[in-house]
């Protein structure tokens, strides 16, 4: 009887712990973005601002875009709860096809969810063109 007593006190504390335990949230204010039509000699760059909606710190641990013609910077230092971060995504088009794309950057944290995806898409023109 005190090993069934002392098992189901063990396994509340363990439930009421994993309950009680805080969690980092991130929220974006949108998950995509459209650069519009533009030439390939301009470079892009748009913001992702988020927030931490969650209540413990959260960490961003990266951010990878699908290829080497965006690069994504991040805030770097925890962003506590209720507090904004970013995300600033750059898009270089120089040389490459001219009409639509559509990219992707994805972002890594410690928080739920773990992974977020962004876009940003666009239609570039070379040089001279409208």
């Amino acid at each position: 009887m005190k090993k069934l007593l002392f098992t189901t006190i063990m396994l509340f504390a363990l439930v009421a712990t994993a309950f009680a335990q805080s969690d980092a949230r991130i929220s974006f204010d949108a998950t995509t973005f459209n650069f519009g039509t533009f030439p390939e000699s301009k470079l892009q760059t748009h913001v992702f601002t988020f927030k931490n909606t969650g209540t413990a710190p959260l960490i961003v641990n990266q951010a990878v875009a699908s290829c080497g013609c965006t690069v994504a910077t991040y805030t770097k230092k925890p962003v506590a709860p209720g507090e904004k971060g970013e995300v600033k995504v750059t898009y270089n088009g120089k040389g490459k096809f001219e009409g639509h794309f559509k990219k992707s950057i994805t972002v890594r944290t410690n928080g739920t969810p773990e992974l977020v995806r962004l876009y940003i898409e666009g239609n570039m023109t070379t040089d001279g063109a409208k």
